[in-house]
């Protein structure tokens, strides 16, 4: 336990901000399974406007620091291969 009130105000500001890292976490991977979601059972358009949504967000995590750049730039490319995946797919029922 931290004794001086400078260590007892640190231990409170990390877990603020442990709590506020969790919650970003865990609404990047609500919107990256949204997206998952409509690449399964939705229509192209659903999916793409899901990944622009997706996007923000990996975006402001990263921006917060919560990730690297790097594996947001990673996140993002991996759900932009899915949405041209299903839009080839799509292109190619429909010849």
């Amino acid at each position: 336990m931290a004794h001086s009130l400078s260590a007892q105000k640190r231990v409170r500001q990390n877990e603020a901000a442990r709590a506020r890292n969790r919650w970003r976490l865990r609404t990047m991977r609500d919107a990256i399974k949204d997206f998952n979601e409509k690449i399964l059972h939705g229509s192209a358009d659903e999916a793409k406007t899901a990944l622009s949504k997706a996007s923000q967000i990996i975006d402001r995590t990263a921006a917060k620091g919560v990730i690297h750049k790097n594996q947001a730039a990673r996140r993002k490319s991996r759900l932009s291969t899915k949405l041209k995946g299903k839009q080839a797919t799509k292109a190619g029922k429909s010849k």
